[in-house]
């Protein structure tokens, strides 16, 4: 199944400036990000920034890239406008990565896009594995997921779902116990194009605003999103220089 995949870009951050051109073993982190898409089966991979100088150093590198504009308030903003410049059919697919992973696997990227391929009662697909840490759990920055009977994402939530009853109910989760353990959610999404042309256009859901996840405003107005179990964590992603550092030693 041919899909594109496209890796939202802006200079802008607080916790890291120019993220998207941090160095890495001599290669911007964007690039890294979209060579890593490049081993997927995507037809193609597409870097959507408002940045010149991001643009330039993907051209640098053989990397093709789109400008958008730069007034946009969310990153689904921007990718509806990208397959609008490639001029994408509503049915095609388009997996959303994020431009500070530079360690993304491509085999999630196609489990996502097979995913939805095979689910037509899905507007969407995303990743989820196994929380095996009682501290990420509790960790609000850590999004949790339940599932329903054929791995349709029910909710997201920073708390800790599903949440058990009483300290004795805990006995269902980690080694031994009778349920499936809770999930990560692992921010990489499929989307038809049709759905995310529609998609910034929806009202933002009171949900949403309140725990802070744009993927509740899709649940909110009745969309389905269909889920894959990865077996293992994804590789570090790059939110602050330390993340930075921990990256740049794995590529020396």
């Amino acid at each position: 199944m041919s899909f594109t995949v496209l890796i939202p870009a802006r200079l802008a951050s607080t916790r890291l400036p120019d993220k998207p051109l941090a160095d890495i073993a001599g290669i911007p982190m964007v690039v890294r990000v979209a060579q890593r898409a490049l081993r997927s089966g995507a037809g193609r991979v597409v870097v959507a920034t408002d940045s010149l100088r991001i643009a330039e150093s993907c051209a640098a590198f053989q990397v093709t890239s789109v400008m958008t504009h730069a007034d946009h308030p969310s990153g689904s903003d921007r990718l509806a406008e990208a397959c609008n410049l490639l001029q994408l059919g509503d049915d095609e697919v388009v997996v959303n990565v994020q431009g500070d992973e530079p360690l993304i696997d491509p085999a999630l990227i196609d489990a996502v896009a097979d995913l939805l391929a095979s689910r037509p009662d899905c507007a969407m697909s995303t990743a989820a594995h196994a929380i095996s840490s009682l501290d990420d759990l509790l960790n609000p920055n850590v999004v949790k997921v339940v599932l329903d009977s054929r791995n349709t994402a029910l909710y997201f939530s920073r708390s800790p779902i599903p949440a058990a009853r009483d300290a004795a109910g805990l006995a269902w989760w980690g080694e031994g116990g009778t349920l499936p353990p809770p999930l990560r959610h692992v921010g990489i999404y499929a989307y038809r194009t049709g759905f995310l042309r529609q998609f910034p256009k929806l009202p933002q859901a009171p949900l949403e605003q309140l725990e802070a996840l744009e993927q509740l405003r899709a649940l909110w107005h009745g969309h389905h999103i269909a889920v894959h179990i990865s077996a293992d964590a994804p590789g570090p992603g790059v939110d602050t220089p330390e993340d930075l550092e921990r990256v740049r030693r794995l590529f020396v």
